[in-house]
């Protein structure tokens, strides 16, 4: 599982957030500023220091941090691919606004001098996306290590972990926060998974990220939910044996997620080599 193919291909939300993770890490770091960068009640809601709010959301504390952070949501781009660049813009500033929020609260709540200031970096939108990844994302291998069992997600949930308690219990509460907001986002409080940004708004971010270089066609934005009637009548839709074929991109890609090549490529087919709409022929089976 890798997230479908290598690159950014379909995933200008997640390029974008990524290289301003680094170009964040980076500068304050030079600066010698990193750990005073993470959210702070009293800085926030006291001093009024609302670029915090900004920086906190982009720059890790340290440079372990970075790398495990950047590789979390570059495989996290599967989902941007999954249900679209504008829905998922939807998801990363519900995450980022609800988890900190909760951390702002927990901070006044909890009172604790060790944490007068959280670690900084993407916590919310990470943690978040372990909810839909532990839901959504199947089991395609497992294997044995002695007497111990894995899969191929538990190097994803290995580096979870290792990010969660980088700075123990600063790192620990963004997690748990960004876990909640994940939930509520799934949950679909305030029917938050039904909003869309205007267009211009998604496409801003495809413009302003450095072009990918090769890879497939982009995906078709926001594909509604195929109904029973509708993938039936995919199923009886006369095709030529030429769009009957999906291509190895697209089949790659619903793999990574963790669907079977056959059923991937027999979704591809029903779905005329849509991928958004093959996934959620895969997740609607599924889900039955």
């Amino acid at each position: 599982m890798n997230g479908g193919p290598s690159g950014f291909n379909n995933a200008p939300i997640t390029r974008t957030f990524v290289v301003a993770c680094f170009l964040f890490t980076i500068l304050f770091g030079i600066q010698g500023r990193s750990n005073k960068l993470g959210l702070s009640y009293q800085d926030i809601l006291k001093k009024l220091q609302l670029w915090k709010l900004i920086v906190s959301v982009f720059a890790f504390s340290s440079t372990p941090e970075l790398i495990f952070g950047a590789y979390l949501l570059y495989y996290f781009r599967v989902f941007e691919r999954q249900i679209g660049s504008n829905k998922y813009s939807v998801f990363v500033l519900f995450s980022i606004i609800v988890s900190s929020l909760l951390q702002l609260f927990g901070q006044a709540f909890l009172n604790d001098p060790t944490l007068n200031v959280l670690t900084s970096g993407p916590y919310g939108l990470i943690f978040s996306s372990f909810v839909p990844f532990y839901f959504d994302i199947p089991v395609s291998t497992r294997f044995r290590v002695s007497s111990l069992t894995f899969s191929d997600k538990s190097f994803i949930y290995l580096a979870g972990l290792q990010l969660l308690l980088s700075s123990w219990k600063r790192s620990l509460i963004p997690g748990l926060c960004g876990i909640l907001a994940g939930s509520l986002y799934r949950i679909n409080v305030l029917r938050v998974r039904r909003l869309k940004f205007p267009e211009f708004i998604a496409s801003f971010f495809s413009r302003l990220s450095l072009p990918s270089v090769g890879g497939p066609a982009p995906l078709a934005r926001n594909a509604p939910p195929f109904t029973a009637r509708q993938v039936e009548g995919n199923y009886r839709a006369p095709m030529s044996s030429a769009a009957q074929e999906p291509s190895e991109d697209s089949i790659a890609t619903l793999v990574s997620m963790g669907f079977d090549r056959n059923s991937a490529r027999q979704a591809l087919v029903h779905a005329r080599n849509d991928i958004n709409a093959a996934t959620n022929i895969l997740l609607e089976s599924q889900s039955h």
